[in-house]
């Protein structure tokens, strides 16, 4: 597990449960920032000690205003600073002078402004640090904790006490998650606007919200990760305790990075983040109305221990769409054990349906909601339940909210979806109050119990053993040596063959020939028919160019061959400098894939699989995955293709042996594990054969970062 940095008590102590809180910039006109913060913690009920800073003294809403913190007499626990930019700095080193451990810097004005700015964000950041203080924002909303009464920012209010807690890049967020949970009806935990991350980030605050009790769930929004290797280490150990549910606006810089591979092209945008939040058990919400959803669902229902979903509705077309909701999520609609269905059909009328989806008919009662509920939670084949109800002549919305609501057991997941406006509003109030989670349509239902039991399998998942394979590391620090001292990225075919190798990978047989007559000898000895490629550093796309040539049968066909590729390379790149052509025997045929790793500048080497031509180059038809890989999550890579069932012998293709992939995938693990120098690395086409065969390398390419040199 990844352990809490100690450094993080002092969110716990000075910014969760601070004692005495100084706001320097307390301001006595309302509508300033500085008035709102402190008439915040005011009205909000801190029971601590409240120190306002106020240059011109006097009183403030009962309090007497200190003109300089210097003449405080006490300690300050946390420091608020809302004074104009230009003051800021001199406002910090007041309040760490006073023993502030904490400083939340709510004024803007700082990188995001421009260099100036965020030179004097650096030297604050620095300050703080030196004083062994943690610093939070600038650029913030602020901070709130409900548990202790503290609403040190400048939103609306404060907040009933609930198990949602906040953490937000963004402000505007951070208030429109305050406005929706009032109007729900929800309490939150804690809220945590990071403003510009000078010091403390999301890792600082998802570290120390893991053990904190009140927080059942945490609700995240980033535009951006500060260490991405940091963040996976982390939320891995917080997922293991509570759910984490993040959206992530913006894209990697990956997206916008120019990239010789196939992998490398296909790895851009947001894929980086989406297998890093796998790997780590982060529940991706992709639009803001989905992280209300899945935080409302993980806050108020336990975790769901499968994917079979009984449907109670009143009316056949709401159960008809959630049904193919919970089909097309990839769950299953519960078959409902024989004696449940006899029972319900003995109670209910019998027009009604003890199928599933159940239909309860359009005139049912609370009471009749409750005893198919009841069933329903009682049966052993359910695993969650969704309530449906559509507004009808005969239905009290708000009388079968109250009555299910008081019907749970607690030992199921069970969400609602109250459809229609103004006739089924009282019912939506009813279960807002009984903390049930309720949803305008069975769609978003079912989308945020997908993520519970999502969530569930990564809980469960096997333990993460990742496979080491005996390797020949020396030869390939001999060949990534070589490139370092000539400062090449773009290995050669050869090379990355001969690294491959090292590897454990098959490659055909082959050598470098510099003219035709060892083109000759090399082919004889290999056994016709070969291939032939050119080899150039400068030339990376070799078959755009006239630079591959495959089947060749005899030497007359080799001999054409290499004189009219090279006539073809002097015309096409001139300039290229030419070491040979790379003669190999050809690979016996077999089914194309693509394996492959891109090295993503936040978390690192990526691994991806594909299945060659038309699947990668126009369906994108690919699976990513965060190195190192386990051999379970390696196979798991291959079923999250559309085109795995090519693998398994659909459309006539002979079977294929899925676990000889997955071995390549982890070989490549290793390898991009082992050399982090490597920046990008391709085997396209990798040939698969019949099961008991072994896999070929037909064609490899291999680019270093940073002209060869390895990583610090």
């Amino acid at each position: 597990m990844w352990k809490i940095d100690r450094r993080n008590i002092v969110i716990t102590e000075s910014f969760f449960n601070p004692q005495t809180i100084a706001v320097v910039g307390a301001s006595k006109t309302p509508g300033k920032v500085g008035h709102a913060v402190f008439a915040n913690l005011v009205q909000g009920g801190f029971k601590g000690r409240l120190v306002p800073v106020n240059p011109s003294g006097g009183d403030l809403m009962g309090f007497e205003c200190v003109k300089d913190l210097g003449d405080f007499e006490g300690t300050v626990d946390l420091g608020v600073i809302v004074v104009p930019t230009h003051l800021v700095k001199e406002a910090v080193s007041s309040s760490l002078k006073a023993g502030a451990k904490a400083i939340v810097v709510i004024t803007a004005g700082f990188k995001e402004s421009g260099a100036e700015g965020a030179a004097l964000e650096k030297e604050i950041a620095d300050l703080c640090v030196s004083r062994g203080a943690r610093l939070m924002g600038p650029n913030c909303v602020g901070i709130i904790n409900t548990e202790h009464l503290i609403n040190a920012s400048f939103a609306t209010g404060m907040m009933a006490q609930g198990g949602i807690s906040v953490i937000s890049q963004s402000g505007a967020i951070c208030t429109t998650v305050l406005d929706w949970a009032e109007g729900r009806h929800l309490g939150l935990a804690k809220l945590i606007s990071l403003g510009n991350k000078a010091d403390l980030d999301e890792n600082d605050f998802l570290e120390a919200l893991a053990d904190d009790e009140q927080t059942k769930v945490i609700l995240g929004y980033l535009t951006s990760i500060k260490s991405g290797d940091k963040f996976i280490r982390v939320t891995e150990s917080v997922s293991a305790k509570k759910p984490v549910v993040i959206l992530r606006a913006g894209t990697s810089e990956s997206g916008s990075r120019a990239a010789a591979s196939h992998t490398g092209a296909l790895a851009g945008g947001d894929i980086s983040y989406r297998a890093a939040f796998k790997r780590a058990g982060v529940i991706r919400a992709d639009t803001f109305e989905a992280l209300l959803d899945y935080s409302k669902a993980f806050a108020m229902q336990p975790i769901p221990q499968g994917d079979r979903v009984a449907i109670i509705t009143n009316a056949g077309g709401p159960g008809i769409m959630a049904a193919d909701a919970v089909e097309n999520a990839g769950m299953h609609v519960a078959v409902i054990n024989k004696s449940t269905a006899a029972s319900l059909k003995a109670k209910l009328p019998a027009a009604a349906s003890v199928g599933n989806p159940i239909d309860v008919l359009g005139d049912a009662d609370p009471d009749r909601y409750v005893m198919v509920l009841d069933a329903a939670q009682e049966d052993d084949s359910v695993d969650a339940i969704i309530i449906l109800l559509a507004p009808q002549a005969m239905t009290s919305p708000a009388e079968v909210a109250r009555a299910i609501a008081q019907a749970l057991r607690g030992n199921k997941p069970v969400l609602a979806s109250f459809m229609g406006g103004k006739e089924v509003m009282p019912g939506r109030d009813e279960l807002a109050a009984f903390n049930l989670p309720d949803y305008p349509s069975p769609e978003r239902a079912v989308a945020a119990l997908k993520a519970m039991v999502d969530y569930n399998s990564w809980l469960v998942r096997p333990p993460r053993i990742v496979t080491r394979f005996p390797v020949n590391r020396h030869r390939v620090e001999r060949i990534m040596g070589r490139y370092r001292r000539i400062r090449s990225k773009q290995i050669s075919e050869v090379d990355a063959k001969e690294i491959l190798r090292a590897y454990d990978f098959a490659v055909p047989a082959g050598r470098l020939a510099t003219n035709l007559e060892q083109a000759i000898d090399i082919a004889e000895h290999a056994g016709y028919p070969v291939a032939i490629k050119i080899v150039s550093p400068d030339i990376v796309h070799k078959s755009d160019i006239g630079g591959v040539k495959l089947g060749l049968s005899n030497e007359d066909q080799l001999a054409d061959a290499f004189d009219l590729m090279m006539l073809r390379i002097k015309r096409k790149a001139p300039d290229a400098g030419i070491k040979g052509v790379y003669v190999e025997k050809m690979v016996d045929r077999g089914l194309e894939t693509i394996i492959g790793m891109s090295r993503d500048p936040h978390f690192g080497p990526m691994l991806m699989f594909g299945l060659g031509g038309v699947f990668v180059e126009v369906m994108k038809d690919v699976a990513f995955h965060l190195a190192p890989i386990t051999a379970d999550e390696a196979l798991k890579m291959l079923e999250g293709t559309k085109s795995y069932d090519m693998l398994r012998g659909a459309r006539g293709q002979k079977k294929v042996d899925p676990l000889a992939i997955a071995s390549g995938l982890q070989r490549i693990s290793q390898l991009v594990t082992d050399f982090p120098q490597i920046e990008e690395l391709d085997i396209n086409p990798f040939i698969v054969g019949p099961i008991g065969t072994e896999p070929m390398v037909a064609d490899a390419r291999i680019t270093l970062g940073e002209a060869g040199k390895e990583d610090d």
